[in-house]
């Protein structure tokens, strides 16, 4: 079996992200071809979309959202993610028991003895008039009836796990701060979620393993459910097996793939890439040394915004007075630190509308 090393791994990893050379692919189809774009802050998507697409502009994806062709909602590994409507619609049935699995882990004490079918039950029909609604609202709703997890617990176990909800816009809109307001996806975009498939085969799954391929592959099981978070897949990887090609990692592990997927020659250049917070080019691996050091994995769930030079990880960045200012992990070769700022320069047009092009490489 055909062995791959870090440096074969990290290309194709770039190539697929979109990072390897800017595509031209619309706003949707690139949101989609990422299977998703981890959006907790809600700025840092653009960031995301400008270091990938060709003459990206924010508006763009500002007007998606509001035209409800995409959404903002809870799915891979309970975090809030920004994905086109279909594929919200598809792929949120598929998530929930690790949605109520999860949340239900990190307030298991809370909610100790509640009934979570009567929570949902209550959950909807609450939720069912439309009216956008804050997690804090649903849970002061539904408090006469379960007073004592406290708003918190109930309400964030309503909005991430029972009631599939979307977060509307101005959140998550291009310059916009705006607290989280929520509504049923089924709602907001008036038509119900995908059911659930009770096939062995688990066709839903299946789908997710070639979505999952095409953005992150080759990859190892273990890395595909560190992306979505989810535990049930050895059926759909099974189901799939004839159509996949096999490799191996350096750590002897095997690594699952498409097999018309790209595979760039580990010789391929790799430019300067400033890339946002929890980016899922990082975290949609369990081992993420394909693109980032192990000593600087804790960057990577910290929310450290990060530089990638020569295709990794080899600075964090942040801004300040309109200002890109640079510190590197290590030492950098005077092209390196030429072609940062250069990079830098234009991310920092693009974050000040062209008022600013300052760039600070800390040395």
């Amino acid at each position: 079996m055909t062995v791959l090393d870090n440096r074969a791994l990290n290309r194709a990893t770039l190539a697929r992200q979109l990072l390897l050379d800017r595509a031209d692919l619309p706003v949707p189809g690139a949101v989609a071809q990422l299977g998703g774009l981890q959006a907790q802050e809600p700025q840092e998507p653009f960031v995301g979309l400008w270091s990938r697409l060709r003459a990206f502009d924010p508006a763009v994806l500002s007007d998606l959202l509001v035209q409800r062709q995409v959404v903002r909602t809870h799915l891979m590994r309970r975090t809030v993610h920004l994905v086109v409507a279909a594929d919200a619609l598809a792929w949120r049935a598929r998530h929930d028991a690790m949605l109520r699995q999860r949340t239900l882990g990190a307030y298991r004490r809370e909610l100790d003895g509640v009934d979570l079918d009567e929570v949902v039950a209550a959950g909807r029909a609450l939720m069912a008039d439309g009216v956008p609604r804050t997690m804090t609202e649903i849970a002061r709703a539904l408090a006469d009836r379960w007073p004592t997890p406290g708003p918190r617990a109930l309400g964030e176990m309503v909005v991430a796990a029972l009631v599939p909800m979307v977060q509307l816009p101005p959140r998550g809109v291009w310059r916009a701060k705006a607290g989280v307001r929520n509504v049923p996806l089924s709602l907001w975009l008036g038509r119900e979620i995908d059911p659930p498939s009770l096939e062995p085969s688990d066709p839903a799954g299946q789908a997710l393993v070639r979505r999952y391929l095409a953005a992150f592959g080759p990859a190892a099981t273990a890395d595909l459910r560190a992306w979505c978070g989810l535990t049930g897949l050895p059926p759909a990887v099974a189901a799939l097996r004839e159509e996949l090609v096999t490799f191996r990692d350096e750590r002897g592990r095997e690594l699952i793939d498409l097999p018309d997927a790209p595979r760039p020659d580990p010789d391929t250049p790799a430019p300067v890439r400033f890339l946002p917070a929890f980016d899922n080019a990082i975290l949609g691996y369990e081992d993420r040394s394909r693109i980032i050091d192990h000593a600087h994995r804790g960057l990577s769930v910290a929310g450290e915004r990060v530089v990638l030079v020569d295709g990794r990880v080899a600075a964090t960045w942040t801004v300040d007075a309109e200002t890109v200012r640079v510190t590197p992990l290590g030492r950098l070769s005077r092209g390196d630190i030429a072609a940062v700022t250069e990079e830098g320069e234009a991310l920092a047009s693009f974050l000040s509308d062209g008022d600013s092009d300052r760039v600070r490489v800390d040395l």
